[in-house]
């Protein structure tokens, strides 16, 4: 029989079969995929960054010669199951592969979701081949869970719900136990427990939601997630109605400044330090969500109601502008709350008859129903390119159907912490594909991040990634049947489809991009097409996750839809050590710009010496974007993470988890444009971090020099160095003299400001001339003027000084400040 009658004799029998054909693309009829790479046998150590002791080893573990040290340390450390130096314990690649992949054939076959048993095979092969050559990568549960004697939780994202009881509140802190035990995160919001500014029905006063808060963060910091392989995380939510909203906003600033002043003390508040769990509310994300109709009162300078949590009434009015300026302020001091957006986010829910989307998981990317959860997965977008710099569209397609597939195929065998939780979920089937990578991709084609090539492409892949999920899930709908909540949601969902189409139709591509835009459209077309005829088998399909953990197992240089960090980073070797390198997307990018092997050579040299391109031999000024990073001295703009945010939302089912980073001299009216222009252009969430505004920075990008080689470190440990410049005032500038006395002692001060007003000069006379204190002011009104001058903020040195206690102390004559503390709390308050 010829090739193409076989084809068409196995067509003929697919049709008659229920079930999904599935084609080979990436592996060859009978070569397994783990027959196609090298392996080999390496040792994993990982140690204590302080101290340098080994915390973990385990000793010729089995993984492909093209993995890193890093990906299989953190397979190893994280995934593989079993005890340590038992029969038991897992030690090579291929098992946990097997253990996984062969768990969802299997279930793929139960459960009807293939044509034939050949179909089942290739299915089988492909996914494995897929994760052997780090195309993707399942979320972390998976790998924690599938396949082994625990319950089989594949859900790495859950949102839950409270309502204002105490056996209520008391299940929360209960469901949430299990989920991190599980390895898993949880979100919810508070919104329904009354206020602290309520009465009880016995007549007293109601905590508050902030106060049982206090509670779940401890049994989150108490409990690792996955029993004993991460940090558990969670997610609180307050509607910007809600009458504690202002304590809501305070909590966590609050307590970093207790961190600080525990540290300066002498305590270890380092990220993980031993004396950190002594303050709370550090296991949880804080996030405010706010509707249209605060954001438009804050544009207006109106004032917005608090409602009673009871009846709805308003029981307080607030300036919605301090309102706005107070959430901004405090992620300033602390990178918490973070927002959201319910208008936005409500407005693209599938299934809006069942009830509102009113939370997130802890990233923020996950918004469904409550007590629903999700499965993740995301790809590595930098496999995909080809060796002629472009997109391999057709191949991501292809890949996007298997992964969605076995996706879905987890919900049929997963277990769930909660009976709730697991009804849901089986009535929704809600999946979260993503990528990572997305940085280096565009850095590899020579693209900036913040550019219109930049988001032209990151729009046309995430819309492909989207359109082809749906289209699966619709294709999935007339072979295993829709999910049990869409006949109800049918309009509404279908709705939502159209949004998605009709924001792929209004796509703005650049000429390079077009071939993937017509992709983009192809599978939109067929998204709506098949989705009136068959509905849908999934209520959600893709959100843009961080990919931390998995990140690392794929050996991607840049997180979810992050740009990298910096040019230069750490690797790993086999045996101990580290060196430094420069990435490896620069010399592609380079070559892809059009340089010549020599300048090349020349241009990675100096940026593994210098950190940065500015300057280097023979680059041309204008491909210096190309290689901007999160931070350094060519840090990507606040706004320019906001606008690829704002180019790929359209196209994804939930949101997207990503921090806007912003540098130390930022101001709260910067994070307050970036939250007033995150809402004016569509995102669903959004959250900020200054650097260096919290004690115990996980990531930054130098390193300190050391006499004796450091011994290595399971993940590399990066550490930022800012380097501020100085804004002179000009010769000539406006100055204000205030005559002051305190306790009888007289005083003089003059301030100087920028044109746009800000202070940047002060000047004290206390005193005679020539006097121990008439010098001591001088030498410290010098020092702070520097450092206004530098981009101190103001409020910093009002925080510090306010309150200080020494003579002369006492009654003022300043009407507003009737008594001070010391001359220095008087000038500052």
């Amino acid at each position: 029989m010829t090739a193409t009658a076989a084809r068409a004799t196995r067509r003929k029998n697919d049709e008659a079969a229920k079930g999904l054909t599935i084609a080979r693309v990436f592996t060859t009829k009978g070569v397994h995929p783990y027959d196609e790479v090298e392996w080999d046998r390496r040792d994993v150590v990982q140690t204590n960054w302080k101290t340098g002791e080994s915390v973990f080893e385990q000793h010729g573990v089995e993984f492909p010669s093209s993995w890193s040290v890093n990906a299989s340390t953190i397979v190893t450390t994280k995934y593989f199951r079993g005890a340590l130096g038992t029969p038991q314990r897992e030690d090579s690649l291929k098992t946990l592969i097997d253990r996984v992949v062969k768990t969802y054939a299997k279930a793929g076959k139960e459960y009807g979701y293939f044509a034939t048993d050949e179909d089942a095979e290739i299915f089988e092969h492909e996914i494995t081949w897929m994760l052997l050559n780090q195309y993707f990568s399942f979320n972390s549960p998976v790998w924690f869970n599938v396949g082994t004697p625990s319950p089989q939780q594949v859900s790495a994202c859950f949102i839950l719900s409270v309502d204002d009881s105490m056996d209520s509140i008391l299940n929360w802190y209960k469901e949430e136990g299990f989920i991190f035990k599980g390895g898993s995160g949880a979100g919810l919001n508070l919104s329904r427990i009354r206020s602290s500014k309520e009465l009880l029905s016995s007549g007293g006063t109601a905590s508050g939601p902030v106060s049982f808060m206090r509670g779940a963060d401890a049994s989150a910091g108490t409990i690792k997630s996955g029993g004993a392989t991460r940090r558990a995380a969670k997610m609180v939510v307050l509607d910007v109605d809600h009458p504690d909203i202002e304590e809501f906003i305070d909590t966590k600033a609050r307590e970093e400044d207790k961190i600080r002043a525990l540290r300066d003390a002498g305590f270890d508040m380092d990220l993980g330090g031993k004396d950190i769990t002594s303050v709370q509310y550090q296991n949880a994300n804080n996030s405010v969500r706010v509707n249209d109709e605060f954001m438009t009162a804050v544009e207006a300078g109106g004032t917005f109601g608090l409602r009673a949590r009871s009846d709805g009434s308003i029981i307080e009015e607030v300036d919605a502008r301090k309102l706005f300026t107070k959430i901004a302020k405090a992620a300033w001091e602390c990178a918490d709350p973070g927002i959201q957006y319910d208008d936005t986010i409500n407005d693209w829910h599938t299934n809006p008859v069942t009830g509102p989307i009113t939370a997130s998981n802890p990233c923020s990317e996950y918004m469904s129903l409550d007590n629903s959860s999700c499965n993740l997965a995301s790809l590595n977008l930098l496999k995909f390119l080809k060796a002629d710099g472009t997109f391999d569209s057709e191949l991501f397609v292809k890949a996007v159907e298997l992964i969605i597939t076995a996706m879905d195929i987890s919900i049929c065998f997963a277990d769930f912490p909660t009976e709730s939780i697991g009804e849901t979920t089986r009535n929704f089937r809600q999946l979260g594909i993503g990528y990572a990578n997305l940085g280096a991709l565009l850095m590899a084609m020579g693209k900036g991040y913040d550019t219109e090539g930049g988001r032209s492409t990151a729009a046309a892949i995430t819309s492909i990634m989207t359109g082809t999920s749906y289209r699966r899930s619709a294709e999935l709908a007339g072979i295993v049947g829709t999910y049990n909540g869409y006949k109800v949601n049918a309009d509404a969902h279908q709705r939502v489809m159209r949004k998605h189409q009709a924001a792929n139709d209004d796509l703005r591509v650049l000429p390079d991009d077009k071939a993937l835009h017509a992709v983009a459209t192809r599978e939109w077309d067929q998204v709506v097409k098949l989705g009136a005829k068959n509905g849908f088998r999934n209520a959600q399909a893709s959100v843009l996750a961080p990919t931390g953990t998995i990140g690392f197992m794929m050996d991607c240089d840049t997180t979810g839809v992050e740009p990298d960090f910096s040019l230069v980073k750490f690797k790993k070797l086999v045996g101990g050590g580290s060196m430094q390198i420069v990435n490896q997307t620069i010399p592609r990018a380079l070559k892809r710009l059009g340089y010549e092997s020599e300048e090349i050579d020349a241009i990675v040299e100096f940026i593994g010496s210098n950190g940065h391109v500015i300057g280097a031999p023979g680059l041309a000024a204008e491909h210096y974007e190309v290689f901007d990073t999160a931070m350094g001295q060519r840090a990507i703009k606040p706004m320019g993470h906001v606008r690829m945010m704002a180019a790929v939302q359209p196209f994804l089912s939930g949101a997207i988890s990503k921090t806007v980073n912003l540098p130390e001299t930022a101001t709260i009216e910067e994070i307050e444009d970036v939250y007033m222009q995150g809402w004016k252009l569509g995102l669903k969430a959004l959250a900020v971090y200054r650097d260096n505004c919290k004690v115990g920075q996980p990531l930054s990008d130098g390193k300190k020099e050391t006499k004796t080689e450091a011994k290595p470190a399971a993940e590399p440990e990066v550490r930022i160095e800012y380097r501020p410049k100085r804004t002179r005032l000009p010769k000539s500038r406006m100055s204000r003299t205030t005559s002051f006395a305190v306790s009888g002692a007289e005083g003089y001060m003059t301030s100087s400001a920028y044109d746009d007003g800000r202070l940047g000069e002060v000047f004290l006379k206390l005193g005679k001339q020539g006097s121990t204190l008439a010098g001591v002011m001088d030498a410290f009104s010098i020092a702070v003027s520097i450092g206004l001058q530098y981009g101190v903020p103001l409020e910093s040195f009002v925080q510090k000084f306010t309150n200080l206690k020494f003579e002369p102390a006492g009654m003022t004559d300043d009407p507003d400040i009737r008594i001070a503390q010391s001359f220095m709390d008087y000038i500052f308050r």
